[in-house]
């Protein structure tokens, strides 16, 4: 489990559209339809990811409560990592109800439009589909023995509803595994 930090993409980059396969549908989803009226949430995950089982529960607690569409994107070479496969990521679906979109980017090029470079990596965007927040969900991992609270993303998701500006200075670089490349794109 090596250490990585996000590279915090430029606030106010506005947001790459995608289209990609949900696994536990079938079907091709296209940020321009799940783009939320209030704001959207990106999240870069994987299944394996000993940071993204540690957050997880309080993860989908958030979600629940929170009116912005939320986005989920593994984009891990599956080859290698083969928990991470589509067919896993659909049982991962199942067991949260479904209360994100859980989408597969199999060529790790959403993952690099998005500059997305550990699991979790968050982004925040407007309605415009401009970020306005990056980085973590708190300042807990599965060896400091800080509680998970995902306060740091709940407070931008305040501000961002609220119309509300948030501060640079409020937003922290997420820790999590290296997204898992590609040989040819390492």
């Amino acid at each position: 489990m090596s250490e990585t930090p996000s590279t915090m993409l430029p606030l106010g980059t506005v947001a790459t559209d995608f289209s990609l396969p949900e696994p536990a549908t079938g079907a091709v989803q296209h940020l321009s339809q799940l783009k939320g009226d209030k704001g959207t949430m990106i999240m870069f995950i994987c299944n394996h990811c000993p940071y993204v089982k540690h957050i997880f529960p309080q993860l989908v607690n958030i979600i629940k409560k929170y009116s912005i569409q939320s986005i989920a994107i593994n984009a891990n070479d599956v080859a290698n990592y083969p928990d991470d496969a589509p067919e896993k990521m659909a049982e991962l679906a199942a067991s949260f109800d479904h209360c994100f979109t859980y989408l597969y980017d199999e060529s790790q090029a959403i993952a690099k439009a998005y500059q997305a470079a550990c699991t979790p990596d968050f982004y925040l965007f407007n309605a415009d589909l401009e970020c306005v927040y990056r980085g973590r969900f708190d300042a807990s991992t599965p060896r400091n023995n800080q509680p998970v609270t995902g306060h740091e993303l709940m407070a931008a998701m305040d501000q961002l509803l609220a119309g509300e500006m948030i501060p640079a200075t409020q937003q922290y670089p997420s820790i999590g595994c290296n997204i898992k490349w590609k040989a040819e794109l390492a």
